[in-house]
């Protein structure tokens, strides 16, 4: 069974959100998960103010995973700003905490500052110390859009990767993969590009850190690689131990675009049964001590 390194789950339905919808609830997204032949999927508490129309405790994930142990994992997420918003905080003994309330890592960080805000550079400092995963979102400005804020070309994550090497990065977000290809530019690196790729920074800048791994959920992960299939397959290929299967699923509503694209490449012999098991499942099972 698969494991989705990317979903996000509340216990019972708020506010709507500006988007049309609420997250989903478990009884909500289990049947999903049964339907994309997905076993286990990590749930990434939603606790940024800039993307969250209902602020959710870390306690809410907490009973959520207990109460279904075969089916969720536990990420931590804490806002950089937090304990005093300064950039000497120790968030540490936070993260030492969930770590044993059964938390795997860190994310999603929506967090709006640059990469290279001392508060963002505090923060990333504690998940290396603690060895716990980061999941992040890029942002393409400040204000008006959630993500740690990037420019064209990543220069800021390029810094973080060097700066931290013992952290691992799960990277995510249209402003992501968008420079999966050269051709990125500023009318589209926020969106979903389309046609032939030629191999771009993403390639470039995990060729050079072995600690930035890829998370593929949502349309981004899966755009990455199915607007020019040839390329996906070689680069799933290319680094079938740091790319990370998922689905981003947020409401009831959701298309699961990468589950057909990644089960036909399985089936069609475009990616091996090696590669296909590796993104599917054991890459994760490697990163977060768990099992399928």
């Amino acid at each position: 069974m698969l494991i989705d390194i990317h979903v996000h789950v509340v216990k019972q339905h708020g506010p709507m959100r500006t988007y049309g919808d609420d997250f989903t609830t478990p009884d909500e997204i289990i049947p999903m998960l049964d339907r994309a032949g997905i076993g286990k999927a990590v749930i990434l508490p939603e606790i940024s103010v800039e993307c969250s129309h209902v602020v959710q405790s870390m306690q809410e994930v907490l009973d959520i995973c207990a109460a279904y142990p075969d089916r969720f994992i536990p990420f931590c997420n804490l806002d950089p700003r937090m304990l005093t918003n300064s950039p000497e905080a120790d968030f540490s003994y936070l993260f030492e905490f969930y770590k044993g309330q059964g938390c795997k890592g860190v994310g999603e960080v929506c967090t709006n500052l640059p990469f290279n805000d001392p508060l963002l550079e505090n923060f990333f400092a504690h998940a290396e110390a603690c060895e716990l995963p980061l999941t992040f979102h890029i942002a393409t400005q400040v204000g008006g859009i959630y993500g740690i804020v990037d420019e064209l070309g990543l220069p800021l994550l390029e810094g973080a990767l060097r700066k931290f090497p013992k952290l691992t990065f799960l990277g995510h977000s249209q402003a992501f993969w968008s420079h999966i290809s050269a051709d990125v530019n500023e009318g589209n690196w926020g969106g979903y590009p389309e046609g032939k790729v030629t191999p771009g920074r993403i390639v470039q800048l995990m060729r050079e850190y072995p600690n930035l791994c890829g998370d593929m959920s949502a349309g981004s992960g899966w755009n990455a690689v199915a607007r020019d299939p040839e390329f996906g397959y070689a680069f799933m290929a290319e680094f079938q131990d740091r790319l990370f299967f998922g689905t981003d699923i947020c409401q009831p509503t959701n298309n699961m675009p990468l589950v057909p694209f990644f089960n036909e490449a399985h089936d069609k012999g475009c990616i091996s049964q090696e590669v296909y098991e590796k993104i599917g499942w054991k890459n994760a099972e490697k990163l977060l001590g768990v099992t399928a």
